[in-house]
């Protein structure tokens, strides 16, 4: 029962990482690379988000808890989990390793991020418009932390789609997984590629 239960989380725990965790970080990105245009596309694009209806609502449940979640049980994984190293080769196994340690970094970004932005947001003491960002990244440490911060995010994502995609049973065969490799490898650098593009727009 105890196997089945745990079976049970780590397939949660991969879905949550692709849905609704990924499509927001994508979307994420993808609404800060409007910075890319000017400081206007940006504010606009950030004011859309910030003017959704049931945004509070959205917020705690389509991606605070998801995100919870996901983090408590991948910390557990990452103290816990074991590499396989007779089912998968050589360069799998690093990946799985990469995976668990950009998990801890990213963790640590987006707490840290989640506080800088939404937390002082709340508080009423910012208000997260191009120049806000831009003077936040002013600091070359926190610079450089983001863009850290940024590619470990978009890394544990791709390489977990992978793993999302081989827990599900999509992708059973060895040819099947080496495409997904490929695939996942695409998404790697092309959200990293926004989101880089969008950091260095604030600078």
């Amino acid at each position: 029962m105890a196997e089945r239960k745990e079976f049970f989380y780590r397939r949660l725990h991969s879905l949550l990482g692709v849905i609704p965790i990924g499509l927001f970080v994508v979307q994420h990105l993808v609404i800060n690379h409007f910075a890319v245009y000017g400081a206007e596309s940006f504010n606009k694009a950030a004011q859309f988000m910030f003017d959704l209806p049931f945004r509070a609502a959205l917020e705690i449940f389509v991606i605070f808890l998801p995100i919870l979640f996901h983090a408590i049980l991948g910390v557990y994984i990452v103290f816990t989990a074991r590499n396989n190293t007779r089912n998968y080769s050589f360069g799998r196994n690093i990946l799985f390793l990469l995976q668990r340690v950009t998990g801890i970094i990213t963790l640590v970004f987006i707490v840290w991020h989640v506080w800088e932005t939404r937390i002082q947001v709340a508080l009423g003491n910012a208000e997260v418009t191009y120049s806000f960002m831009e003077s936040v990244l002013s600091s070359p440490f926190i610079f450089w932390f983001y863009a850290i911060g940024i590619v470990s995010t978009v890394f544990h994502l791709a390489n977990g789609l992978w793993g999302f995609m081989v827990s599900w049973g999509f992708t059973q065969s060895p040819k099947s997984q080496k495409i997904v490799t490929y695939i996942t490898l695409i998404v790697f650098f092309v959200v990293s590629y926004i989101g880089l593009r969008a950091l260095f727009a604030f600078v």
